[in-house]
């Protein structure tokens, strides 16, 4: 099926691009014959909104289901463990060591950091 939505979008993007020639024609026609343009014939228009209607229906049809906007509605199925869990987001080369190095300083060097003054 989907090939044939498919086709429905190149024949609506021919029949779209032909509506926008003929208008083009039509002016090019208006200024040779030294008339004023006024609005593009009927026929024209009827192409040009018919065949934006069936791009716009067959994009629709190829690009799938639609989802919701709200992120909330997609969140509801997580559990909240999972949730917040975003490992990308995690910093381990931080300046918290720089704030208590007591943790990080190994035992040989812990005493030489507790006899010195500051």
């Amino acid at each position: 099926m989907s090939s044939f939505h498919k086709i429905i979008v190149f024949v609506g993007y021919i029949s779209l691009f032909h509506s926008a020639f003929s208008a083009a024609q039509h002016r090019s026609y208006l200024r040779i014959t030294s008339q004023e343009f006024t609005t593009l014939p009927l026929d024209i228009v009827v192409q040009a909104v018919a065949s934006l209607f069936a791009v716009m229906w067959g994009v629709l049809n190829i690009a799938g289901n639609l989802r919701e906007i709200p992120a909330a509605a997609e969140l509801n199925t997580l559990t909240w463990e999972t949730q917040y869990n975003m490992p990308s987001f995690a910093i381990f080369n931080h300046r918290g060591k720089a704030v208590n190095q007591s943790k990080y300083v190994p035992s040989s060097g812990k005493a030489e950091l507790e006899n010195t003054e500051l």
